[in-house]
């Protein structure tokens, strides 16, 4: 069975992504490390399979930016010599989300296109849970709907199953309107 991870993107990298033009843009390639500024998505656990939804901890909200599945990992070294040209271009040109020391590159099918503007609503905040194997948890340091510390999200987490599907709404509702699913945001023609 496929999961769900969160990982935080830090609020410089989501400023220079935005002012770099990339919101409407759709993610193929993720980066994970062995720090907390690249925290590691094999030791999380995540699999081809899986979704991982970057997160933002901004001004007292929680921010999901969107989604992308994961189709392959690969560490760093393999990525260079694996990659065929279509993947290694695409390597090069997210190069921004490297905000630290890399060693794991995840791969997917275009994501959902980010948004920066998409602030998961208080009362899902405060039920969003993670599992692992110790059990589920909730976030640490909400309040009234408001996230008042991101120790909790610091890291790549798994969903529980339910917190999962309403994340997946979440940003899939952000392209629907009355008339149903809205044409995704341009992907920049590339990838």
């Amino acid at each position: 069975m496929a999961n769900s991870y969160t990982t935080l993107w830090t609020n410089d990298l989501c400023r220079e992504l935005e002012r770099s033009g990339e919101e409407g843009l759709r993610p193929t390639i993720l980066f994970g490390g062995p720090f907390g500024s690249q925290p590691s998505f094999l030791r999380a656990g995540v699999r081809p399979g899986d979704t991982v939804y970057p997160v933002r901890a901004h001004r007292t909200r929680l921010h999901v930016l969107g989604s992308m599945e994961v189709s392959r990992v690969l560490t760093h070294e393999e990525a260079g010599a694996e990659l065929h040209d279509d993947d290694y271009a695409k390597l090069l040109y997210w190069r921004r989300l490297k905000t630290g020391f890399v060693s794991e590159v995840l791969l997917g099918p275009p994501g959902s296109p980010l948004s920066f503007d998409t602030v998961v609503p208080g009362d899902l905040l405060e039920r969003l849970t993670f599992t692992s194997r110790r059990g589920e948890r909730t976030l640490k340091h909400v309040e009234d709907g408001r996230l008042l510390r991101s120790a909790g999200v610091q890291g790549v987490y798994r969903l529980a199953p339910a917190s999962a599907a309403e994340l997946r709404r979440l940003v899939a509702d952000r392209f629907s309107g009355p008339a149903g699913p809205a044409a995704p945001a341009a992907s920049g023609g590339r990838w």
